[in-house]
C-alpha cells in the first residue's frame, strides 16, 4: 500500500540529524534540505 510507502520514505529522512529537528528559520532552507536528502538516497539506491 502507498501508505507503507510514505511511511518508509519518512523513516528514511529521519536518518539524517538535520532534518530531524527543525532548526532552520526560513521553511526554503528546510525544503531544500529535504530535497538534498532525498536526492542523496536516491543516487545511493541507483549505485546499489
Amino acid at each position: 500500500p502507498k501508505r507503507w510507502i510514505v511511511e518508509r520514505t519518512f523513516g528514511w529522512l529521519n536518518r539524517f540529524r538535520r532534518l530531524s529537528k527543525d532548526y532552520e528559520v526560513y521553511s526554503e532552507v528546510s525544503e531544500a534540505m529535504i530535497y538534498g536528502s532525498l536526492l542523496r538516497l536516491m543516487v545511493r539506491r541507483l549505485a546499489i
